[in-house]
């Protein structure tokens, strides 16, 4: 505990901007009162509408990060944002769950930038379905997911293949039938939370800012179902503090 506080851990991009990656993860953080502590993947030139230029942070130097910070302190749950592999990020994933095995961890898999900039590509399926098995939630987007296995006929047979391995939290703000519903599948159930209000205007980062909230969530004892339903009420204030791709946070 920090000052009373969990503390839990953000390994992202920095966006400059503050809408997206550690900034805005902070920010959610502390609106939530946990303590963040955060790892920068990578340093960006980019604005809440433009997307310029990306600089990975070597990945040795990730692990020495989390080295230290676990040594010294008491860590109960981690986000992760971007990263430029698979490889990258299954290292990063081996490292945590050495120094902590319980460890919760939440991987917001960001493929490209709202700005159509590519980050990752899931190419290797035996590497990324032993990654799942280690985690306990995804956060895709309906654009997402469907990468996951471009084979698959439909998001629903793609959720339930790799839900097996991991809980999936699927947003709803590309869905095409259903705008802004979002469904938590696990292994044996599945739970849809609709939103409540349709008043919402586009961000930039707020798919790091409900993956956030989520982390901050579950640190504070909630259950993943919760977690999800509170995070996404948030997400939702997020969304309506002004018309601009950059938002307010408040709780």
């Amino acid at each position: 505990m920090s000052e009373n506080r969990p503390i839990v851990l953000t390994i992202a991009g920095f966006d400059p901007s503050g809408g997206a990656g550690v900034l805005a993860d902070i920010k959610t953080f502390e609106q939530h009162k946990v303590y963040g502590f955060a790892i920068n993947t990578a340093n960006t030139i980019q604005t809440d509408q433009l997307f310029c230029k990306i600089g990975w942070t070597s990945l040795d130097f990730i692990l020495e990060s989390i080295t230290t910070l676990f040594e010294n302190h008491s860590i109960e749950v981690v986000k992760i944002g971007i990263v430029p592999s698979l490889d990258y990020l299954n290292k990063i994933i081996f490292c945590l769950k050495k120094i902590s095995p319980s460890i919760k961890i939440i991987w917001d898999p960001i493929l490209k930038s709202s700005t159509e900039f590519d980050f990752l590509f899931l190419k290797n399926q035996t590497l990324l379905i032993k990654i799942l098995e280690q985690i306990d939630l995804i956060t895709p987007n309906y654009n997402e997911i469907m990468h996951f296995n471009p084979e698959a006929q439909n998001i629903k047979m793609t959720v339930k293949l790799y839900s097996i391995y991991c809980s999936i939290l699927l947003k709803g703000g590309h869905n095409p039938t259903e705008i802004g519903v979002d469904y938590l599948y696990s292994k044996n159930s599945t739970y849809r939370f609709p939103p409540k209000t349709n008043k919402c205007h586009e961000k930039h980062g707020s798919g790091c800012i409900l993956s956030a909230a989520i982390t901050a969530n579950l640190a504070l004892g909630q259950n993943l179902k919760t977690a999800c339903k509170n995070a996404k009420k948030y997400t939702e204030n997020y969304l309506q503090s002004n018309p601009t791709k950059l938002g307010f946070h408040y709780v």
